[in-house]
C-alpha cells in the first residue's frame, strides 16, 4: 500500500510527458533506431547502422498524420518513391552528365507535386532527402561498389520500411491521441486569445489600442492554424464507422471551439469609445475579468483533454451577474453620452453569457444533441483531373511553389557543379545542407540559415568531445541513437539544437567505420558552402518578396469577408443554423485574415529595401480588416433569423449593399487599381443607418444586431478604403485617397 502514492506521484510526470506533441514521434524514432542498432550488433556488422539510420530518418521525416489505414497507404507510396529515388541514384551516380539533368528534373517534379497538398509535399521532401542520403552512402564507399552493388539501397529501404511498420502499428494503437493533442492546442490558443482580448477593456489613457489589435490579429492566426489542424485530423478519421463515442465527443468539442472563436473575436463597439465613456466606471473591469476567467477556463479544458481528466468548469455566474448589474446601474443614470453605447454593452454581456454556456457544455459534450450538420469540408483530391487542376493553378510565376520548384533544382545543381569541380571531402553534404536550408520564402531561409551554422558548430564541438571521452563502439552507438531522438524532439521548436543533434549523430555513426575526427572540418566547410548557396538562391533566383503579394492577399481578405457577410445575411432570413456552408464561409474569412497576418510577419524579416513603406501600410490594413472581421463576427454571433418585417428587409438590403462594396473594393485591390468612387456610396449608407429610429423597438437603447453592427462596418469602410489605396499606390503617385473619417 505504501508503494501506491509513490507510483501515482511518478505516473503524473509520465502522463505529462505523454501529452507532449513531439514525445510520441521521438519515441517511435527511438524504437526504430534501437532496432537498427540491435540488428547491427546481432550481425556484428557496424556498417549496417549508417544506411539503416538514414532510411529511418528519411521515413520519419515523411510521416503524415492519418488513420492506420491511411498511414499504411502512405507508407506504401513512400517506399515506392524511395525505391525509385535510391535505384535511380545508384544507376546514374557514375554518369555525371546524366546525373545532373536527372537531379534537376526530379527535384522540380517532386516540389511541384507538393502543390497537391501537405501529404504529398511531405512525401516529396522525404524522397529528396533519401536521394541525397543515397548519394552520401555511395560517396562513402567511393562510388558504386563492384560487389553487392544494391546493398546500400536495400538497407536504406529496409530502414525506411522498419520505421513505417512501427508508425502503422502506432497509429492503430493510439489513433485518437493526435486528435486529442490538436484539440488541446486549440483550446490553449483560444485561452491566450481571450486573455489578450481582455486587455482591450482595461481603462487606461494613452494605451496603444492598435498595437493590441495587431497582437490579437497575430494570435488569431495561431488559433486559426490550430483549428485547421484539428479539422484535418478529425476528417481523416471520420472514414471509420460512425458511432465511435470518443471521436464524436472530439467532433463536438471542435464545434464548441468554433463557436467560442466566433464569439471571442466579436466586437460590439470601438474600444476607444468604451474607455472614454466609462473610464470612471467599473463595467470595463468586469468585462476584462470575465474574459480573462474564460481564457483561463479554455486553458484548463486543454489540460484536461491532454491528461484525460474530467473538465470541471468554474462557472462565472457571479461575474456575469455583477456585469449585468453594473450595466443596469449605468442605465438608471441616463447620461446622454452613454446612450449609444449601453445597448452594445448589453449585447457584449449576452455574448459572454453564450460563451460561458459553451464552456459549460464542454464539461459533457457527449450529452448534447448532435449538430444538424456535422459534416466537415473535404479538401482531399478526387481523381487525376482534380490533381491536374491543383497543379495547373500553380503553373504561373506568381505561385510561390513554382518559384521554389525552379529555385531548388538550380541551387542543388550549383552545389553538384562545385562538387564535380573541386571534389571536396564528403561533398554531397553540400547538397543536403542546401536542401534543408533553402526554404520557399526569405524569412524562413534566414531563420534556419544562422541556426544551421551555429547548430553545426555546436554539434561538431560536442561530438569531438564525446568521441574522445567515449571511444567504445557501443557507447558511441548509444550516443548516436539518443542524438537522433533529440533531433526529432526539437526540430520543430529548436532548430539549432536539432542541427547540433543530427551533426552529433553523423560524427558518432561515421566514426564506427572510419576516423570521425577527419569528418569535422569537411562537415563544417560543406555546411558553410551549402548555406551560402541556399542564401544566394533565395536572393537571386526568382526572389519571392512578400510585398509583391501583399495587395493580392489583402483583396482575398476582403473578398472572404464579403462572403462571410453574405452567409450571415442568409441566416438572418432563414434562421440560425451552423451548417457547413456557413462554417466554411466563416473559416475562410479567418483563414484569409491569418494568411495576411503571416505574410506581414514574413515581410518584416525581409531586407528593408524590399519592404518600402508597404509593411507599415500593410499593418495598418491588417488592423482595420481584423477589426472589420470582429464586427462581422458579432453580427454572426447574434444571428436569430428575423424574418418578414419591412424593417428587416431594409436592413438586409443595406447589408447586401455593404457586401457588394466589399466585393468591388476587393476587385480594385486585386487589379491594383486606385480606390475611388466609394466615398459617396459609403456616406449614403451611413446616413440611412444613422437616421433617427422610426420606433421605440429599434432605438439606440435596444441592441438590434443588423443595424448596430452594420453601422460599425460602414464606419470602418472609409479608413479601410484609404489603407487599401496606399497598398495599390504606396508612393502616392497613383490614385486618389479617400479621406479618413474623423
Amino acid at each position: 500500500m505504501m508503494m501506491l502514492p509513490t507510483f501515482l506521484s511518478l505516473s503524473l510526470p509520465l502522463r505529462r510527458l505523454w501529452t507532449l506533441d513531439t514525445f510520441a514521434h521521438a519515441l517511435r524514432v527511438f524504437l526504430a533506431f534501437s532496432g537498427a542498432l540491435a540488428m547491427s550488433l546481432w550481425q556484428d556488422d557496424v556498417g549496417l547502422m549508417i544506411p539503416l539510420f538514414l532510411g529511418i530518418i528519411a521515413s520519419a521525416l515523411s510521416e503524415t498524420d492519418d488513420s492506420w489505414q491511411g498511414r499504411l497507404q502512405a507508407v506504401g507510396v513512400t517506399l515506392v518513391c524511395f525505391a525509385l529515388a535510391a535505384l535511380s541514384v545508384q544507376w546514374l551516380f557514375p554518369h555525371p552528365w546524366l546525373f545532373a539533368p536527372a537531379l534537376g528534373v526530379s527535384t522540380f517534379v517532386l516540389i511541384m507535386l507538393g502543390a497537391l497538398g501537405p501529404r504529398y509535399a511531405t512525401i516529396s521532401a522525404g524522397t529528396l532527402i533519401l536521394a541525397i542520403y543515397s548519394m552520401i552512402a555511395l560517396e562513402q564507399h567511393g562510388g558504386v561498389p563492384d560487389e553487392a552493388a544494391w546493398r546500400q539501397p536495400l538497407l536504406l529501404l529496409a530502414g525506411a520500411a522498419w520505421y513505417g511498420l512501427i508508425s502503422v502499428i502506432w497509429c492503430a494503437l493510439f489513433a485518437r491521441q493526435p486528435v486529442k493533442q490538436s484539440l488541446a492546442r486549440v483550446y490553449r490558443r483560444l485561452g491566450r486569445y481571450l486573455s489578450l482580448k481582455s486587455t482591450l477593456f482595461e481603462p487606461l489613457h494613452g494605451r496603444d489600442l492598435e498595437a493590441i489589435q495587431l497582437a490579437l490579429a497575430h494570435q488569431n492566426g495561431e488559433v486559426v492554424e490550430a483549428l485547421n489542424q484539428a479539422k484535418e485530423m478529425l476528417f481523416r478519421r471520420l472514414g471509420s464507422p460512425r458511432g465511435d463515442r470518443r471521436l464524436d465527443r472530439y467532433l463536438r468539442l471542435y464545434f464548441i471551439a468554433q463557436d467560442i472563436h466566433e464569439r471571442a473575436s466579436s466586437s460590439h463597439s470601438p474600444y476607444s469609445s468604451l474607455i472614454e465613456a466609462f473610464f470612471h466606471q467599473d463595467v470595463l473591469f468586469r468585462c476584462q475579468r470575465l474574459l480573462d476567467q474564460q481564457g483561463h477556463a479554455c486553458k484548463r479544458l486543454g489540460r484536461a483533454l491532454l491528461l484525460d481528466r474530467a473538465f470541471e468548469h468554474d462557472r462565472s455566474e457571479q461575474a456575469l451577474e455583477d456585469l449585468r448589474a453594473s450595466i443596469d446601474h449605468l442605465h438608471t443614470r441616463q447620461r446622454p453620452e452613454w446612450q449609444g453605447l449601453l445597448a452594445p454593452l448589453a449585447a457584449l454581456a449576452d455574448n459572454l453569457a453564450a460563451l460561458e454556456a459553451q464552456l459549460s457544455s464542454a464539461e459533457h459534450p457527449e450529452v448534447d444533441p448532435p449538430a444538424s450538420d456535422a459534416s466537415l469540408h473535404d479538401r482531399t483530391l478526387h481523381g487525376p483531373r482534380d490533381a491536374w487542376e491543383h497543379l495547373r493553378a500553380h503553373l504561373t510565376l506568381s505561385s510561390p511553389i513554382l518559384r521554389h520548384a525552379v529555385r531548388m533544382p538550380l541551387a542543388l545543381l550549383a552545389g553538384y557543379a562545385l562538387l564535380q569541380a573541386f571534389d571536396p571531402t564528403h561533398g554531397f553534404w553540400i547538397l543536403l545542407t542546401t536542401l534543408f536550408v533553402c526554404r520557399p520564402d526569405f524569412a524562413a531561409t534566414q531563420r534556419v540559415l544562422v541556426q544551421r551554422i551555429l547548430g553545426t558548430v555546436l554539434g561538431l564541438v560536442v561530438g569531438w568531445a564525446l568521441i574522445s571521452l567515449f571511444p567504445q563502439t557501443l557507447a558511441q552507438s548509444v550516443i548516436a541513437v539518443m542524438a537522433g531522438v533529440m533531433f526529432f524532439a526539437s526540430r520543430q521548436t529548436h532548430y539549432m539544437l536539432a542541427t547540433a543533434a543530427i551533426t552529433l549523430l553523423v560524427l558518432c555513426s561515421f566514426n564506427q567505420v572510419g576516423a570521425g575526427f577527419d569528418l569535422i572540418w569537411p562537415r563544417l566547410f560543406d555546411t558553410l558552402i551549402g548555406v551560402m548557396i541556399a542564401g544566394l538562391a533565395v536572393l537571386w533566383i526568382l526572389p519571392d518578396w512578400e510585398g509583391r503579394r501583399l495587395y493580392g492577399q489583402a483583396a482575398t481578405t476582403l473578398l472572404s469577408q464579403r462572403r462571410y457577410l453574405e452567409e450571415i445575411v442568409r441566416q438572418y432570413t432563414t434562421g440560425k443554423q451552423d451548417d457547413l456552408r456557413y462554417r466554411l464561409a466563416r473559416r475562410n474569412a479567418h483563414n484569409a485574415d491569418a494568411a495576411l497576418s503571416a505574410l506581414l510577419t514574413r515581410m518584416l524579416h525581409e531586407p528593408r529595401r524590399h519592404q518600402g513603406q508597404d509593411v507599415d501600410d500593410g499593418l495598418r490594413f491588417l488592423t482595420l480588416s481584423h477589426t472589420l472581421l470582429g464586427y462581422l463576427s458579432a453580427l454572426g454571433a447574434h444571428r436569430l433569423g428575423q424574418v418578414g418585417d419591412q424593417r428587416d428587409r431594409d436592413m438586409t438590403e443595406l447589408a447586401e449593399r455593404v457586401a457588394e462594396i466589399l466585393g468591388r473594393l476587393a476587385e480594385r485591390l486585386a487589379a491594383r487599381q486606385p480606390i475611388v468612387g466609394f466615398q459617396a456610396e459609403v456616406a449614403s449608407l451611413r446616413e440611412r443607418l444613422d437616421a433617427p429610429a422610426s420606433s421605440a423597438v429599434d432605438d439606440d437603447t435596444t441592441y438590434w444586431p443588423m443595424r448596430h453592427q452594420l453601422r460599425l462596418v460602414c464606419r470602418q469602410l472609409e479608413p479601410l478604403c484609404e489603407a487599401a489605396n496606399r497598398l495599390v499606390a504606396p508612393t502616392g503617385e497613383d490614385g486618389v485617397s479617400v479621406p479618413e473619417n474623423t
